[in-house]
């Protein structure tokens, strides 16, 4: 069963400003009094109605596992809480602080495509077409990118958290909405994230029904799979989370909706102190200050520390991390999986989609059944492949 939504009903007159602000922009859109821009490749947009956690970056991993290998991939984020400005293109060298947290870890993880940000998506996809020196982008993958209307994607992916559903929310700052639940008419796709794994066809027949899709709209179930947690520093092997079921874990995190995680790893730990700190959080002083100290009243030897690989982004070249700590903290990869095969129906809409625009017809007709879970697992560490 899902979560109730927390309204503040007494920011509502606020939310109903906001929702002017937000259904007269909407408007100059459809009317065509904001222009929109086209590109002649294929654009796929992630993107989803709230803030907050709806596993974007996770699916689009999932995306480019199901695409690298057959066209010249990009992505392009906003780059939410760099120091930078303009238009990014992630390299070795690059920083978490020159291009946010997810596309620093989606560089990491693939580091034979394309990642970059940039304030202006327009710009930064017209960059990506002609980069100086190497072939052409094929495949653009808009990150976060649903409200951002001044590019017109040729297919939007629209998520939707099975915890939170967008019909029961309301607009900001009452509410997460970012913008009217009708806003959903625009996907191509809508996808329900963070379901039980064990969500029956009973259910997602009932939250169809409480969606209304549209006839062209498909409508797919995703849930958060967990891989084998490995060392950040340590060149040492991954484990799976069975093995912590003699350990006590330190659950440092700075992410959107912690409570699925701290429950996941409470089922294999023998105990969990959770250390919990706001979404997209950039570590200072004080925290690793706090994090040495948690650490230290755990038993060290039956202990370690947990962490996302997001988070993992933040921490591995952090300054002020104790280097007492760093053969302690391991990180813990999340991944997509589709309920009751739903990958037969949204892959082959992406495949379709991208050959029928793009130039490059390598794709074979039949790969409609790519999983991401048949991947390998890039991480962070010295051990990991794409480190």
């Amino acid at each position: 069963m899902s979560r109730q939504c927390k309204i503040y009903w007494g920011l509502w007159p606020f939310s109903v400003l906001y929702g002017i602000g937000v259904r007269v922009r909407n408007l100059l859109f459809d009317r065509g009094l904001l222009r929109q821009e086209r590109f002649p490749l294929p654009v796929i947009c992630i993107g989803n109605l709230t803030v907050g956690g709806t596993g974007k970056t996770p699916h689009t991993e999932y995306l480019i596992r199901l695409l690298h290998e057959s066209f010249r991939l990009a992505v392009l984020s906003r780059g939410y809480k760099r120091k930078s400005k303009g238009f990014v293109l992630a390299s070795p060298s690059s920083r978490m602080e020159d291009i946010g947290d997810e596309p620093y870890q989606m560089a990491r993880k693939f580091p034979d495509i394309r990642i970059a940000v940039d304030e202006d998506r327009c710009e930064g996809i017209r960059r990506l077409m002609a980069p100086k020196g190497v072939p052409d982008t094929e495949v653009v993958l808009l990150d976060d990118a649903f409200q951002h209307r001044y590019v017109q994607p040729g297919l939007n992916i629209l998520l939707m958290d099975y915890h939170r559903p967008v019909e029961c929310d309301q607009l900001l700052p009452a509410g997460r909405l970012r913008e009217p639940a009708s806003g959903k008419r625009r996907a191509d796709l809508l996808v329900v994230t963070k379901c039980p794994p064990d969500l029956s066809l009973e259910a997602c027949a009932r939250i169809r029904k409480r969606i209304q899709p549209l006839p062209r709209q498909e409508v797919c179930f995703t849930t958060l799979a967990y891989g084998k947690l490995y060392p950040l520093f340590a060149d040492t092997p991954a484990q799976s989370l069975d093995s912590l079921k003699e350990k006590e874990v330190l659950l440092v995190t700075g992410i959107a909706s912690p409570a699925p995680l701290l429950e996941e790893v409470g089922r294999h730990a023998a105990r969990v102190t959770p250390l919990l700190f706001g979404d997209h959080h950039n570590f200072d002083g004080t925290d690793m200050r706090q994090i040495a100290q948690q650490f230290h009243r755990l038993p060290k030897a039956q202990s370690l520390i947990l962490t996302t690989e997001k988070d993992a982004s933040r921490l591995i070249g952090h300054p002020q991390l104790d280097d007492e700590l760093k053969p302690y903290i391991y990180v813990l990869p999340i991944e997509v999986e589709f309920l009751h095969k739903g990958e037969l129906v949204f892959n082959p809409k992406i495949i379709e989609y991208v050959r029928k625009n793009s130039r490059n017809r390598r794709l074979p007709e039949g790969e409609n059944a790519h999983s991401s879970r048949n991947s390998h697992h890039p991480g962070y560490g010295p051990g990991q492949s794409g480190a």
